[in-house]
């Protein structure tokens, strides 16, 4: 009798185990997402595209209020997303046969704007564009569910929505994919940080970096092998999705998505889809007032502010007048510099990931001292709080430090990398919709 006991209790604890293991992914969302698109498609790098795709394919899951053309770097622009909701529109018949809500082609065209085109000044802001005042209108509808922005790109919009209303910052939630574009947009994040610390915001830096790794997937799911698998002959948008890597999933953005498809997106310390976070009250922001050398060490994505002195000129403030040349492993990258007055010239970068780097400072204004440096980058992000840094609020969230939550140098990443297979299974079912 003791052992047939045992043997129930262990079958019974085996059964919690592994439904408790099967209650961290794919919960249901508790209320419809209100949800505002802001994205760099067509810029520099198609993973955007791609997202664009994977979004158009899950779209009845949201409602979805914005899709907005924000490249602060390349030359990204509101046709782009057009283009994709056209072949949306010639796959769709076969969408419904499977699934209702569907959002129309014509209601998504209308919502389509265009945001800022290029970075923003060091003040972080600039002008309206038909993005931010976009932002400004949906944030403002009178609904009790909170506006959940998802920047696929840079912060100009959101930075120019809220300081053109910033009464908007309670209504808004913004999920940011960070990292690189972070460095484009280090003018409007620092905007952000120093004047809406009470935002509610998670600033995904590097978590999402384990949606298109390859590390643990089955052959038949590794991104090399995905499209021949399940998207090859999907219809338009399947045939589009060729184009873009050569078809290999990449879908940077995507895990906003997914973290908006599973669970209760108001708790983000949760596991889910889209990468679990942590509380964090400290954004790193060390600041320099000369060239720094191989001594100096910053964390991976803080925003590092270099002062130089030079010639005390009569320019506008908005006006770039020198320029950083940062050499990276990506190779040679060109920043913008601004005057703050008083002879003191100022510029900000934000480095994506671990490895030293060796700059030129130049300018043609007469007098300006050309200056050289490195900096080494550290691999932990947020590191130890500096007095320079921005103080944050209780709800800014960020990638998880531990250890054993790395994949390879990327923080955080095991969080989306451990629900990929379940994810890209979902999907290949949803492809099968348009064979």
């Amino acid at each position: 009798m003791i052992f047939k006991v045992n043997i129930k209790a262990i079958i019974f604890a085996c059964l919690c185990f592994i439904l408790t293991g099967l209650a961290y992914a794919q919960q249901p969302v508790p209320v419809k997402p209100r949800i505002l698109i802001s994205t760099d498609i067509g810029g520099t790098d198609p993973d955007d595209n791609q997202s664009m795709i994977h979004f158009l394919i899950y779209s009845h899951l949201f409602d979805t209020e914005g899709l907005v053309s924000s490249p602060s770097y390349g030359a990204g622009n509101k046709e782009e997303i057009l283009k994709m909701i056209g072949l949306y529109e010639k796959d769709l018949p076969k969408l419904q046969q499977h699934q209702k809500g569907y959002p129309t082609p014509d209601a998504l065209r209308a919502i389509c704007k265009q945001g800022r085109k290029g970075a923003a000044p060091y003040k972080g802001y600039l002008t309206a564009t038909e993005g931010s005042d976009w932002i400004i209108k949906c944030a403002k509808k009178e609904d009790t569910r909170p506006l959940w922005v998802l920047v696929w790109g840079g912060l100009e919009d959101v930075a120019q929505a809220l300081h053109d209303a910033p009464e908007i910052a309670s209504r808004i939630r913004v999920y940011w994919i960070g990292g690189p574009n972070k460095k484009w947009s280090a003018n409007s994040y620092a905007y952000i940080a120093a004047n809406f610390p009470k935002l509610w915001f998670i600033e995904c830096n590097s978590s999402y970096y384990g949606f298109f790794s390859g590390n643990g997937s089955p052959e038949n799911l590794k991104p090399a092998n995905y499209y021949n698998n399940f998207i090859s002959n999907a219809g338009y948008m399947g045939a589009a999705f060729k184009s873009y890597y050569k078809g290999i999933p990449k879908m940077g953005d995507t895990p906003s998505l997914l973290y908006m498809m599973d669970g209760d997106p108001k708790n983000p310390l949760r596991e889910s889809w889209g990468g679990s976070f942590i509380k964090f009250n400290h954004s790193a922001r060390i600041v320099y007032d000369r060239a720094t050398t191989i001594t100096d060490t910053v964390p991976t994505f803080s925003t590092v502010e270099f002062h130089f002195k030079g010639p005390k000129i009569n320019i506008s403030p908005d006006s770039a007048c020198f320029t950083l040349t940062m050499q990276a492993g990506i190779g040679e990258q060109k920043w913008d510099g601004f005057y703050n007055g008083n002879g003191d010239y100022v510029i900000r970068y934000c480095p994506k990931q671990t490895e030293t780097l060796n700059y030129k400072v130049s300018s043609k204004i007469p007098g300006f001292e050309p200056l050289q440096g490195k900096l080494v980058i550290s691999n932990l992000w947020p590191g130890q709080p500096h007095q320079t840094d921005y103080r944050l609020g209780s709800n800014w969230y960020t990638d998880k430090p531990d250890a054993s939550l790395y994949d390879g140098i990327w923080q955080g990443s095991q969080t989306v990398l451990k629900w990929r297979s379940d994810i890209m299974l979902d999907w290949g079912k949803r492809w099968a919709w348009l064979k």
